[in-house]
């Protein structure tokens, strides 16, 4: 799965910390997600996408390998 949240962050200025703060998850997982190292759960990929007022759709994307 591909993800845009580093870009998404980039766009707001705020760092891994401030984000994982605001979702309530650590920055490790941010840092996971980002790097495609973990998939986020439906309620992590909303929250996230609620955060950053984007679809779902437009932060996280299938792979073809998905």
């Amino acid at each position: 799965m591909k993800n845009t949240v580093r870009v998404e962050r980039a766009i707001k200025d705020i760092t891994q910390q401030q984000l994982a703060d605001a979702i309530g998850v650590s920055r490790n997982t941010i840092n996971s997600i980002e790097s495609g190292k973990y998939v986020p759960s439906t309620v992590l990929a909303l929250k996230i996408a609620r955060y950053f007022d984007k679809s779902t759709d437009s932060i996280f994307q299938l792979d073809e390998n998905d």
